[in-house]
């Protein structure tokens, strides 16, 4: 993979960039946000590392203009702080995982392979349908009702998992690892936030709710 690493501690961007070239990726160092965003927009990565604290431009303002111009670059952001708020503003700029600071390099591996594959999930072209509600992997795009949907890239995936499962009933277990990866933090209740953000977009307003809760298995969505 081609990898860009936006981190202006040295010694972290140093530790990354070793890590990951001796499992034969190449890598790219960015030490402020400036470089690191002309960079990412500018050239053709297949991943970015990003740090949230950096200077001139902090990494969530970088995830949002990359979501805004390259839809379908993964962004793994790295920051030192680790509440739920936290967490999910870094999703919510369009984020693909979140690391917490310090971490083990082997966790840091497992979670790139973690986006690499779904990124590989499905098919360019694939189009899901569930009732009137419609998405278009190719464009990127949702729409229910002929209504198009404006999701962040993490409710995106989401929907996409559940769409891909359509009429099965899916663990919460799954779901972390498919959306979030294997190092997950099944303590918290981000997965119950994010089916949350779904609902308020695809079903509200709608005589009949698509994203339905299977009391102590998981979620499905169904007709």
């Amino acid at each position: 993979m081609n990898i860009l690493v936006i981190e202006d501690e040295v010694k972290v961007s140093a530790f990354i960039a070793k890590g990951l070239e001796e499992q034969l990726h190449h890598v790219s160092v960015a030490y402020d946000g400036r470089i690191g965003m002309k960079l990412a927009l500018e050239n053709d990565f297949d991943l970015v590392i990003l740090d949230v604290a950096l200077p001139h431009i902090n990494g969530i303002e970088i995830c949002k203009e990359i979501r805004a111009v390259r839809k379908d670059l993964p962004v793994l952001m790295l920051t030192a702080l680790d509440s739920l708020r936290n967490k999910i503003e870094g999703l919510e700029a369009g984020a693909d995982d979140y690391l917490t600071k310090p971490f083990h390099f082997e966790e840091l591996l497992a979670r790139i392979k973690a986006i690499s594959r779904r990124r590989d999930m499905v098919l360019p072209g694939t189009v899901y349908r569930v009732g009137d509600l419609e998405m278009d992997c190719y464009r990127k795009q949702v729409t229910r009702n002929g209504k198009a949907i404006l999701l962040s890239a993490k409710e995106y995936t989401l929907l996409e998992v559940l769409m891909a499962n359509r009429e099965r009933v899916l663990s919460r277990v799954f779901i972390a690892e498919k959306v979030w990866g294997i190092s997950f933090n099944r303590g918290t209740n981000l997965i119950d936030v994010y089916i949350n953000y779904l609902r308020a977009k695809i079903d509200k307003g709608h005589d009949r709710p698509l994203i339905h809760t299977a009391i102590g298995m998981g979620y499905i969505i169904k007709e």
